[in-house]
C-alpha cells in the first residue's frame, strides 16, 4: 500500500490516472497529448503507476495500451476511508431508528 500512496502523492501521476479514468486503454502518445511533460517524464510516471499496480498494460501490435486498475484505490478506500464512514453511517441509522420510534 505504501507504493500506492507514493504513486498518488504526485499530481502528474494523478492527472494521468484521471485521463485513463476518462478514457481507458490509451497509448503513450495519446497520454502525452496536451500535457506539459516530455515523453520521457510521462514514461517514468507510468512506470511508477505500474509498479504500484495502479496501471496495467496490454500490447496491441507495436502499441502498448495503458489501463487504470481501480483495485488498489478501492483497497485504500475500504481500509482508510471506509472505517471512518462506518461510524457516521451507524449514527444516521440510529438517529433514523430513534426518530421513527418516537413518532409512533
Amino acid at each position: 500500500m505504501d507504493a500506492v500512496f507514493r504513486a498518488l502523492a504526485d499530481p502528474s501521476r494523478r492527472q494521468l490516472l484521471d485521463r485513463l479514468h476518462a478514457r481507458n486503454g490509451q497509448t503513450l502518445n495519446e497520454l502525452c497529448e496536451g500535457l506539459g511533460m516530455t515523453r520521457q517524464a510521462v514514461t517514468k510516471h507510468l512506470a511508477i503507476l505500474e509498479e504500484a499496480n495502479l496501471v496495467a498494460t496490454q500490447r496491441r501490435g507495436r502499441e502498448k495500451l495503458h489501463f487504470i486498475n481501480p483495485v488498489p484505490i478501492n483497497e485504500i478506500a475500504e481500509r482508510w476511508i471506509g472505517k471512518f464512514e462506518r461510524g457516521r453511517l451507524q449514527a444516521l441509522a440510529d438517529l433514523k431508528r430513534n426518530l421513527e420510534r418516537d413518532s409512533k
